[in-house]
C-alpha cells in the first residue's frame, strides 16, 4: 500500500456536514487498513447518481456482490496509480461476484471523464462533485484523503476501509473471505418467503 493525499477542504466539509468536533477517521490508529466484523458492520448508504457515461447507478444494485467503493479525483497522483490495479482487479474478480464502482469526487465531470478514458477503466463510476453523497456515509467512513476505499460486503453492510491506495492482489486478498459469505436473501413482504436474488449484470456494467 501507498502513499495517499490528504483533502483539507473535503474533511471540513465532511466535519461540518456532520456537526463533528473534529475530523474523523476511519482505520486504526497506524494501519491503513481496518477490518469490521460481521456482527459490527453498518449498513452502506444506498449513494445513487449517475456514472460519468451519463447512466443511473446505484449501490444497492450490486447487492449479493461484494463491492470495492474507491473514492478519487482525476488531480489525485496515486489515483492515477492506483486505477490500473483496480481495473486489473475487476477483470480477474468479476466472475468470483466482486464489482469495484468508483465515485469521481471531481467538481467537473468532464475531468473525471478524461480520467476514466485515459486508464480505459473497466469498472463503472459515479460523480459525485463536492462529495455530497459521501457525506451520506456513517460517521467513522467518510474520506478525509485520497485515494479511499469501502469493502461493502453481500448484503450492502460495510465490511472494511483502507486508507490508501491498493493493488489488485491486495483487493484479491482482501475480498476474498468476503465473497465466501452467504447473502441474506430478503423477505417478500407479502408472503414471507425469501425472494430470489437478481440475476448478475455482467462486469463492469452500468444499470
Amino acid at each position: 500500500m501507498r502513499r495517499h493525499r490528504r483533502l483539507p477542504v473535503l474533511a471540513v466539509l465532511f466535519a461540518l456536514a456532520a456537526c463533528a468536533p473534529a475530523p474523523e477517521t476511519g482505520g486504526s490508529s497506524g494501519s491503513p487498513l481496518t477490518r469490521v466484523p460481521a456482527a459490527d458492520r453498518r449498513a452502506a448508504p444506498d449513494l445513487t447518481g449517475r456514472t460519468l457515461d451519463g447512466k443511473p447507478v446505484r449501490l444497492s444494485d450490486y447487492r449479493g456482490k461484494v463491492v470495492v467503493l474507491n473514492m478519487w479525483a482525476s488531480w489525485c497522483g496515486p489515483c492515477r496509480a492506483e486505477a490500473p490495479e483496480l481495473s486489473r482487479a475487476q477483470r480477474d474478480l468479476a466472475a468470483k461476484g466482486v464489482q469495484v464502482l468508483g465515485v469521481d469526487t471531481d467538481a467537473e465531470g468532464a475531468a473525471g471523464l478524461a480520467f476514466q478514458r485515459d486508464h480505459d477503466l473497466a469498472y463503472p463510476s459515479l460523480h459525485d462533485p463536492g462529495s455530497r453523497r459521501l457525506a451520506l456515509l456513517p460517521r467513522g467512513y467518510r474520506p478525509q484523503a485520497l485515494p479511499y476505499t469501502l469493502l461493502i460486503d453481500r448484503n450492502g453492510k460495510i465490511a472494511g476501509l483502507c486508507l490508501s491506495t491498493l493493488t489488485a492482489a491486495e483487493v484479491r486478498d482482501l475480498t476474498r473471505p468476503l465473497v465466501r459469505e452467504k447473502a441474506h436473501r430478503p423477505l417478500n413482504r407479502r408472503s414471507g418467503t425469501a425472494r430470489s436474488a437478481a440475476p448478475a449484470r455482467p462486469a463492469g456494467s452500468a444499470p
